[in-house]
């Protein structure tokens, strides 16, 4: 199609080019970044601009670690002494739950539990590090979820439903609280080596929120800047080359703008190419763990783990709202479960006690929002080898989301807490049981928010993070 004097129209022209509209709407913000002023301003029209919550609260900013897979409650952080007492005998027909696989008789766990600080909460061996810290953290031992299979109760941790597509946590986040650095994400997901396979990038989706609210997924497991954050230099034009292109482009989508209606999928592709040419500035300071002195790298240890913990302290430093980092590869321990817990806990404790310590010690952890967990918990019962895979050789334990244990530390949590309880062999909560969507009220009431009135219209409803379940757990709050 041409103009009526026989020349491609500008649109035209720039959609055939493939240089698409996002491209055209970072021209602006480029210019900012490249040196202007505007670079540090915030936009209070722009979705990420920071905003009050209902309330006032101590909790800021979250920083979620997720261990995917589904640690053992029983051989972390809910002592049973009944599994040594019945351990190889079978559990009493009263006691038979729903579970993927079958399991068998009574385990004991392989590891040995201590009281740890003037809380004198028990914690296994293989968690030490953060037991040193256990003052500061509430242990809530009656979590529930509602089936014991991988997806959906993945989903309904991170999202808030099992089936349907919704807005994750960090997405409800940072649309209620905005970001505090405009030159950041507000939201970012870690992982080293690649999207998860369970769920993949629906765990750290907007859904139907603005897609400013979408998290920004960073591969840990390159320790190269330019490889964890790509394109952040330009190696083939100046500054000042680039500032006058995108000064160009800047005129151009004005009048682009100009042209078109409101659309949230243009506008949410506006944002994001913004928002990676903001991060030209920051992205390499901020991911940059050389620049921690060496008492700190001592502190967290050498690894993935231990760099990808102290890049989540220094974002939520710099004023991202959310960070969510998986921590260990997998937790889905269907055999060997002695020498693979102890293997992933020899990953992450010494780095998870020191992220702890390192927050404190810098004023930190009395405004940042700690969670640990993952999907569910483990069955306090052997599960009978079936020839799969992954459990060919026994002595594991299966899914289990009739009782599980969930931490949360710092923002605001009650520390040196215990919450609930199983029953004596750990298979299901009986007391004070609190479901994920009572844990997501929770959260959302340390960081501000009556859960019931951080809506979002959609399809012509209010949606929430926590759809019409859920109750704010007040114990937990110190």
């Amino acid at each position: 199609m041409t103009g009526q004097n026989g020349f491609i129209t500008r649109r035209d022209l720039l959609a055939r080019g493939g240089m698409g509209i996002g491209a055209l709407a970072l021209a602006g913000v480029m210019k900012d970044a490249l040196g202007n002023d505007a670079s540090s301003a915030i936009n209070i029209d722009s979705p990420l601009a920071p905003r009050q919550p209902h309330f006032p609260s101590k909790a800021k900013r979250v920083i979620h670690l997720f261990l995917s897979g589904g640690p053992s409650h029983v051989d972390t952080f809910d002592p049973k002494p009944a599994l040594d007492k019945h351990h190889g005998q079978p559990l009493p027909e009263s006691m038979h739950l729903v579970t993927e696989r079958r399991t068998g008789t009574v385990m004991r766990s392989p590891f040995k539990f201590q009281r740890y600080g003037q809380s004198g909460i028990e914690v296994s061996e293989i968690f030490s590090h953060i037991g040193e810290g256990i003052d500061d953290i509430a242990v809530i031992r009656s979590m529930q979820a509602d089936v014991p299979n991988h997806i959906p109760s993945i989903l309904l941790m991170n999202c808030g439903d099992s089936r349907l597509i919704r807005p994750s946590l960090g997405a409800w986040a940072t649309y209620g609280l905005g970001s505090e650095n405009q030159n950041l994400p507000g939201f970012i997901a870690m992982k080293p080596g690649g999207y998860p396979g369970n769920g993949g990038t629906q765990n750290w989706q907007s859904a139907f929120l603005p897609g400013a609210h979408q998290g920004t997924y960073i591969n840990t497991q390159h320790t190269q800047i330019e490889k964890l954050i790509e394109n952040t230099t330009n190696q083939r034009v100046s500054r000042d080359e680039q500032s006058r292109q995108l000064e160009l482009l800047r005129e151009l989508n004005e009048v682009h703008r100009q042209q078109i209606d409101n659309n949230s999928q243009v506008d949410a592709r506006i944002q994001s190419f913004e928002l990676a040419s903001r991060m030209q500035l920051e992205a390499t300071d901020a991911f940059d763990v050389s620049q921690e002195p060496q008492s700190i790298h001592r502190m967290y240890g050498a690894g993935t783990e231990a760099r990808q913990l102290m890049i989540a302290r220094r974002l939520v430093e710099r004023g991202v709202r959310f960070v969510q980092a998986w921590v260990g590869s997998d937790w889905d321990h269907h055999q060997n479960l002695e020498q693979s817990h102890r293997s992933m806990a020899k990953q992450c404790d010494q780095v998870i006690g020191a992220l702890l310590k390192d927050l404190k010690l810098r004023g930190m952890l009395e405004d940042t929002l700690v969670i640990w967990g993952g999907e569910f918990g483990r069955t306090p019962t052997v599960e009978v080898p079936m020839g799969l895979p992954n459990n060919l050789h026994g002595n594991g334990r299966d899914h289990n989301h009739h009782g599980f244990t969930t931490w949360l530390a710092g923002g605001g949590v009650k520390g040196g807490y215990v919450h609930g309880a199983t029953d004596e062999f750990g298979f299901k909560a009986v007391d004070k049981k609190v479901h994920v969507h009572d844990l997501h009220a929770t959260i959302l009431h340390l960081l501000g928010f009556d859960h019931t009135r951080l809506t979002y219209r959609h399809a012509s409803r209010d949606f929430r993070l926590t759809d019409v379940f859920g109750d704010v757990v007040h114990d937990l709050i110190a």
